[in-house]
């Protein structure tokens, strides 16, 4: 059935087998075995074909659809309300994900903090007079300088993030 909407569609629509293969980015050896049945198109190039031959996928398969009237008010509001618990959905997603992202943030925040408690500062008692171990402490220090002093502002941050995207129920 397939085989025999293609090729009656191509040739209402004007097109010869080597144009369409052309549009499909195909060889129209392809085409000419979608129409005689030999092989039947993916799925992906069962859409191209449907675009090119701007005919609907289910009128290809064979399906006669019969399209329920634009101006009726309840499809459009069927339509309408699916869309918007999609929508819906797709919010309470992302608004999950960021909320435990926040509190990942906070728990990776406090770790560091601990460590770095627990660690002291290891670089105050190396030999500065080498000029490697000088580089690599100044460094040390001037991260963990930035670290102590941004962290808080972050952890804080994180913290009003996961109370204001916590689940309301």
């Amino acid at each position: 059935m397939l085989y025999k909407n293609i090729k009656t569609i191509r040739k209402s629509k004007g097109l010869s087998q080597q144009e369409l293969a052309v549009k499909l980015n195909v060889v129209r050896q392809t085409v000419s075995k979608w129409e005689q049945g030999l092989s039947v198109p993916d799925s992906d190039m069962l859409l191209s074909i449907s675009e090119v031959l701007d005919t609907p996928v289910s009128v290809l398969l064979g399906e006669h659809v019969i399209e329920p009237p634009e101006n009726d008010l309840k499809t459009i509001s069927a339509k309408l309300e699916v869309i918007n618990l999609q929508l819906a959905q797709r919010k309470g997603t992302g608004k999950r994900i960021l909320h435990w992202l926040f509190i990942l943030l906070c728990v990776w925040l406090a770790t560091i903090f601990v460590l770095l408690f627990l660690a002291g500062s290891p670089y105050l008692g190396w030999d500065y007079e080498k000029p490697e171990t000088a580089v690599l402490g100044v460094a040390v220090h001037s991260l963990e300088w930035l670290f102590v002093r941004a962290a808080p502002m972050a952890f804080v941050g994180a913290a009003v993030g996961s109370f204001l995207t916590r689940k309301k129920e």
